[in-house]
């Protein structure tokens, strides 16, 4: 069994998305929790430090494309695989995740998708994980079954309700 590491947007692209976002749209930070608030996002996934939203935050709800940002870096072409959705993030630069362990966002019950991707960008696999009780050994065995497969470069861990990024792991 493997030790894998959940991966936040990476600094320079925050700055990037805080500024306008992969669909091209500039940021509309707002305050969570507020009265007022456009969208009541308390508890919800920040991707850039890879824990939950909390009441009087700062945040901004962006486009994100990771496909595309890791092939631009790769110079993979993921063609129709590009795909781009939501995510919340602080609205200013945050210390990111810092050392935590383990997996984020996660809960006995709740429901992901692993999407697999090749070296070229390409979905390769994927299956449907329900957490167990031990999340962290499930996520394991999960991500040991996806890596198992030589053409795996990348997972991406999902919500299955709505199909939200959450988090990617690279090939170790």
């Amino acid at each position: 069994m493997n030790a894998y590491t959940p991966l936040p947007i990476p600094p320079a692209a925050l700055r990037e998305l805080r500024d306008v976002d992969d669909s091209g749209r500039p940021p509309r930070p707002f305050t969570a929790g507020e009265d007022g608030a456009p969208l009541d996002c308390v508890g919800d996934p920040l991707r850039c430090c890879l824990r939950g939203v909390e009441p009087g935050e700062r945040v901004a709800l962006v486009s994100y494309a990771p496909l595309r940002r890791w092939a631009a870096a790769t110079g993979a072409d993921p063609g129709a695989y590009d795909e781009c959705g939501p995510v919340y993030v602080h609205a200013e630069e945050c210390a990111g995740p810092g050392d935590r362990r383990g997996y984020p966002f996660a809960r006995p019950g709740a429901q992901r998708t692993l999407r697999r991707y090749d070296a070229g960008g390409h979905i390769v696999g994927g299956r449907r994980f329900e957490m167990p009780e031990d999340v962290r050994a499930g996520f394991d065995r999960a991500l040991d079954e996806a890596f198992a497969d030589p053409k795996v470069a990348l997972v991406h861990v999902r919500a299955l309700e709505y199909g939200c990024f959450h988090f990617e792991v690279r090939r170790p």
